[in-house]
């Protein structure tokens, strides 16, 4: 009988059989324990295709690990973002239009409409004090005065001839420098009182206001004015 010769391996199969031996008794492990971690996972190699639609959750998500460079340009919607979430910090001032209100504004600005809306403060004279002036434009000045009684008179006075000035019961289509001050609006009685009164003033040159100032005098010989002017010219 042949004597059949033995031949022990080398150490560099036994090494190699080792290895293999455990990698795929590891692989081997995972599947029949039905788990497989981040051990049996070569970095990098979890593709999208690997993973089943729909199935990545929030818990799933470190919190605020999902960074801008992470989610495609221009596919956040309104729909995504909760309401009244976004603030003025949020936006970028600049990259702004201007909204259609505004362009409506510098239009009417343009073709010589409304330029200002003066606010009146109130104003408080004491009676058969220095009357007070309310607003100017141009060579228009309106003015206020309390007169003994008390009354509560408005006054509009101009530095050009052909002007023309008016309130509640009181209009002088030409007025003139010689005429000013005229009066366009009084209130007088004994005790409080209280009445709105239009106020309105043209130039020839193109300068008017038109508004509405309350007037106000009390058993105390004061008189009180507030309101509103809109200038143009």
């Amino acid at each position: 009988m042949k004597r059949i010769s033995g031949r022990w391996p080398s150490a560099a199969t036994v090494i190699a059989s080792i290895a293999l031996f455990v990698s795929l008794s590891g692989v081997s492990y995972g599947v029949a324990t039905g788990f497989i971690d981040s051990r049996e996972i070569k970095n990098n190699q979890v593709r999208s295709v690997d993973l089943r639609n729909n199935q990545i959750r929030t818990r799933d998500l470190r919190n605020n690990e999902i960074r801008g460079i992470d989610i495609r340009n221009s596919t956040v919607q309104s729909r995504d973002i909760a309401i009244n979430a976004v603030q003025g910090v949020d936006v970028e001032e600049d990259t702004l239009g201007k909204v259609p209100s505004a362009g409506t504004a510098d239009a009417a600005t343009t073709a010589g409409s409304v330029r200002t809306l003066k606010i009146v403060p109130l104003t408080s004279l004491a009676e058969g004090s220095t009357p007070v002036v309310l607003a100017t434009l141009g060579p228009l000045t309106l003015r206020a005065e309390c007169a003994a009684g008390p009354e509560a008179r408005l006054e509009v006075s101009t530095s050009a001839d052909n002007s023309a000035a008016g309130g509640t019961g009181f209009q002088e289509p030409d007025l003139d420098v010689s005429d000013s001050p005229f009066r366009i609006a009084t209130l007088a009685g004994m005790g409080a009182a209280y009445a709105p009164s239009t106020a309105f003033a043209f130039a020839p040159g193109g300068q008017a206001f038109t508004g509405e100032i309350g007037m106000y005098h009390d058993a105390a010989d004061t008189c009180r004015f507030h309101g509103h002017l809109a200038l143009e010219g």
